[in-house]
């Protein structure tokens, strides 16, 4: 939840596309952190805007949803590092089927675009759900 909070609000996501650059392994990691994005509000008023906000933030709502359901239903039995690669995978899993189904409230969407958006999601959950792997795998070694 706190990566979506931190990295996906308004002003961090406005922050990355103003100020870095999608062909630097940096930038490029940046703008991949702030994929679950969600606003307050529709940032332009073109037809659609609210829908598309909708989905945006249902997204990220969904996300954290999926991914809470995946470690609590399996946590308990995963130890070292295997609680590592759960909470990576639930981030993976969690953020293809949130961007998937909340595809189909946006504005002119179509299966390609939910398929699209499922792979922007897996990759999000593949460069990311590290940091919720290594949480997972130390939460699980304290216990």
């Amino acid at each position: 939840m706190l990566l979506v909070l931190v990295f996906g609000n308004q002003a961090f996501t406005e922050w990355v596309v103003r100020h870095t650059d999608g062909h630097t392994v940096w930038g490029w990691f940046l703008r991949i952190l702030s994929w679950p994005a969600w606003a307050f509000g529709p940032t332009d008023s073109s037809s659609g805007a609210m829908r598309n906000l909708l989905a945006q933030d249902l997204r990220a709502i969904l996300l954290v949803v999926f991914v809470a359901l995946v470690l609590g239903i399996s946590a308990k039995s995963a130890t070292g590092g295997g609680a590592f690669v759960l909470g990576w995978a639930s981030l993976i899993f969690g953020s293809a089927l949130a961007a998937f189904l909340t595809t189909f409230i946006a504005a002119g969407t179509s299966w390609l675009d939910a398929f699209g958006a499922a792979a922007a999601g897996s990759a999000y959950g593949l460069f990311v759900g590290w940091i919720v792997g290594a949480g997972v795998a130390a939460g699980r070694g304290g216990s």
